[in-house]
């Protein structure tokens, strides 16, 4: 008898020792169910970004399971509205990571939000593919952190090539106080010495401001040849507005944080000739057939306008791009197991998304350059490709 029982005792651990395993393979217990968490700004002041990342994801996770999943498994995604505020961000990570038992998680939607979850994440070896565009998020390189934005950096030199093209020499910067404008911030003024340019002032502003006439009247006074805007708040439209009703006639650039049409709707006519780099998204139009992202972007564009009747956004391509590769790496390892997949999304390479041709490796976890971005211009309301 007491053979017997001890034999049963042993089956009993083989089989808890089992469902261990399969919980702790990230995320795949539940009858192979793939559960991918997201942390996004759905509502709030950022929900201009986080509401389309979001719609996207879930668009993007019905179709994944209509086709049969990955790998044969399903996708459960697990959807936390942070509303754009970083405790919540960092509180609603521990909750995907201990209790949803994800494999990995996307986004999050800002950059304040995603350098507060990246050492949550490392510390608990849990994949996150972030879709904001802050340059520390990535540099340096940590084992577990990605992000599928452009860098700040290349967005810089976008735009200093332009200015720089023009014959202007004396910058003006503004930038909101959040990770992305203090990010955007710090790489304007690492740069603009290589291009000749002078930054004359540089002045942060509140993110939740609803007036910047202040803010924009020591710019007027500091006599400037061009102002640089760097912010993905509504408050990027004030900006826009406050400059037009000083009269500074200026040239007026903005980041790669504003490739939301919403934006230029809500500044109406002032927005007429604002500068930005963006991804090819805003172009697809005019790409030759030849070129590898014109199909995935075209797609992205049909499929989502045609279920949500709403424009795409560069934001929730970035969703988009975040969940395809991460599809691609759990091909790549045929596996759910974390550092399986870890390892394949730093193999993933020539890869076309709607934010450029992805080139992950061990010492690049954003994986676009500098050729990811185009130049665009407002004409008529409208995103149209700046030529100079």
């Amino acid at each position: 008898m007491r053979n017997k029982g001890a034999i049963f005792i042993l089956a009993l651990l083989a089989i808890a020792g089992g469902l261990f395993a399969m919980v702790s393979c990230g995320g795949s217990a539940d009858g192979g169910t793939i559960k991918i968490g997201a942390l996004l700004a759905v509502t709030g002041p950022a929900s201009f970004l986080g509401d389309p990342e979001n719609k996207t994801l879930e668009m993007l996770v019905e179709e994944i399971n209509k086709n049969g999943g990955i790998n044969g498994h399903q996708v459960e995604l697990v959807v936390k509205d942070t509303q754009g505020k970083a405790e919540n961000a960092v509180s609603f990570a521990r909750q995907l990571i201990e209790e949803d038992k994800v494999l990995a998680i996307i986004g999050p939607t800002t950059s304040g939000e995603s350098l507060q979850v990246k050492d949550v994440c490392n510390e608990n070896k849990t994949i996150l593919i972030s879709c904001a565009a802050a340059e520390d998020i990535v540099v340096p390189v940590t084992p577990y952190v990605f992000k599928t934005p452009q860098k700040d950096s290349f967005a810089a030199m976008k735009i200093f090539e332009d200015i720089k093209a023009r014959g202007l020499k004396r910058i003006g910067v503004v930038v909101s106080n959040s990770g992305f404008g203090q990010g955007g911030k710090a790489q304007l003024e690492k740069y603009a010495g290589e291009y000749g340019l002078e930054i004359v002032i540089a002045e942060v502003y509140d993110a939740k401001a609803t007036d910047l006439t202040d803010v924009m009247t020591k710019v007027k006074g500091a006599n400037v040849d061009a102002v640089v805007n760097w912010s993905i708040e509504p408050a990027q439209s004030i900006v826009i507005t406050n400059i037009r009703q000083l009269g500074m006639k200026q040239p007026l650039y903005q980041s790669h944080g504003f490739g939301n049409i919403k934006y230029v709707e809500t500044a109406g006519a002032a927005a007429e000739g604002v500068i930005f780099p963006a991804g090819r998204m805003l172009a697809v139009g005019v790409l030759p057939d030849s070129n590898p992202q014109k199909k995935v972007i075209s797609d992205y564009i049909t499929q989502y306008q045609g279920l949500y009747k709403e424009d795409v956004s560069t934001f929730g391509g970035h969703a988009y791009d975040a969940l395809m590769i991460l599809k691609k790496a759990i091909e790549i390892a045929g596996s759910t197991e974390t550092e399986a997949v870890r390892s394949a999304i730093e193999k993933v390479s020539n890869f076309p998304g709607t934010g450029g041709v992805f080139n992950f490796s061990a010492t690049d976890h954003n994986g676009l350059d500098k050729d990811a971005f185009e130049m665009y211009v407002v004409k008529d309301g409208k995103f149209d490709l700046y030529k100079k």
